[in-house]
């Protein structure tokens, strides 16, 4: 009995110890906004980094969904600084927009969205910010995206950024054709295997191109998963501006299991 009892103390402390150790790990990491203008306008990104070490760490750049820079990316950009990046959520709209409704979201992203050159301008310009951070190996740099910004940095790798690799959550797939030598990066694409906002075809011509180009690339479909599956608020959100989005907690975490495996292997 005294053993049993030993051992059961010991599981607990090592437990306690994991929490202990969590906790603390998160309780290192810093926040920051990060303020600058291109032209007259300002734009408002947020990095988030581990500021108990001084050692230069791979750089990973989030682009947000059509709502902006809500407090889900900066969430997802706070989970990277605990996998120990310096991580920046990329103020892509401006002035830290923030859409309430469809009409807003759609007002906010149309823009990008017809124009590739405007979004990669707005973001070469965070970039050009956290590469001044200390901490930064600018010789690793990847993005992720999520819906609209899966889009967007599908886009940037295609557009020729010198990505290490980029990640789309249930991002579009109909951007930018991509141009054999111009793609650099590795890709990894997380895509619900049922999204009403991508069509089969356009997962057939997205793969038929990069296969074209002989891109790298890894194309991961998740069954049941709708467009946005990876945010807790999709389906409340869903159900607000009746879209056909949702929440897929199976999903969500094989998904950011993925990415955390591609991240360390393309910055070995």
């Amino acid at each position: 009995m005294q053993k049993i009892k030993s051992i059961t103390i010991f599981i607990l402390m090592l437990v306690a110890f994991g929490i202990t150790a969590t906790a603390q790990k998160k309780s290192n990491i810093k926040t920051e906004s990060l303020s600058y203008t291109i032209g007259d306008e300002k734009f408002l990104s947020y990095a988030a980094y581990n500021d108990k070490s001084v050692e230069k760490r791979p750089v990973v750049l989030v682009v947000h969904e059509w709502w902006g820079m809500n407090d889900y990316v900066k969430r997802r950009t706070r989970q990277l600084a605990e996998l120990g990046y310096l991580a920046i959520a990329v103020d892509l709209y401006g002035e830290g927009k923030i859409a309430n409704n469809v009409e807003d979201a759609v007002g906010f992203s149309t823009p990008f969205y017809k124009d590739p050159t405007l979004a990669k301008s707005h973001f070469d310009a965070a970039l050009d910010q956290i590469k001044l951070n200390k901490l930064a190996d600018t010789n690793n740099i990847a993005a992720i995206g999520y819906c609209f910004g899966g889009s967007m940095v599908l886009n940037f790798a295609k557009m020729g950024e010198n990505f290490k690799g980029v990640v789309s959550f249930h991002g579009g797939l109909s951007g930018v054709p991509p141009v054999d030598g111009l793609l650099k990066s590795e890709i990894l694409v997380c895509h619900g295997g049922d999204d009403k906002f991508v069509s089969a075809d356009e997962v057939a011509n997205f793969k038929k191109e990069l296969d074209g180009v002989n891109a790298v690339y890894l194309f991961k479909e998740y069954p049941n998963a709708t467009h946005a599956f990876s945010n807790p608020d999709a389906t409340e959100m869903g159900k607000k501006f009746k879209m056909p989005i949702a929440y897929n907690e199976p999903a969500d975490m094989a998904s950011w299991n993925e990415m955390k495996t591609f991240l360390k292997r393309i910055f070995k």
